[in-house]
């Protein structure tokens, strides 16, 4: 049970953090959109499901923690990553600038930090319709 929780903590605590996303989710509703370019909330929910279900795969072929040193040898992989956490300090701003609250970006930061895009997408289709309101508004 103890290697278990050692092999799949990362896990274990995303599937916390999403269930208190969703819980605590207030707005639109969660897997539907009625309004502008209603499909793109679709579109990024299958977005998140792919890319979740990609790197649970991923986890059962390599440990990420265990494949990070052998990927920062190279020089595209600490580009790959300098380029991820550019767009991660982006997609926090944007996150500010949708919910207009320092205590959202706080709860969404840590987990943004380290699951990356499997939170941005989340974030993405959870809060779709204020997004794009955001840009046709």
């Amino acid at each position: 049970m103890a290697r278990f929780l050692k092999r799949h903590l990362l896990w274990i605590l995303y599937a916390f953090f999403v269930i208190a996303a969703i819980a605590t989710h207030k707005g639109e509703p969660i897997f539907h959109s009625t309004g502008p370019y209603a499909a793109g909330k679709y579109i990024a929910w299958f977005m998140f499901f792919a890319f979740l279900a990609y790197s649970l795969y991923a986890t059962t072929q390599a440990s990420f923690i265990k494949s990070l040193p052998k990927i920062n040898k190279h020089i595209w992989g600490r580009q790959i990553g300098l380029d991820l956490y550019i767009s991660v300090f982006m997609s926090i701003f944007v996150i500010y600038l949708d919910s207009g609250s320092i205590l959202v970006l706080l709860l969404w930061l840590v987990p943004v930090l380290i699951y990356a895009n499997l939170a941005i997408l989340l974030y993405v289709a959870l809060n779709y319709g204020s997004l794009v309101a955001h840009f046709i508004g």
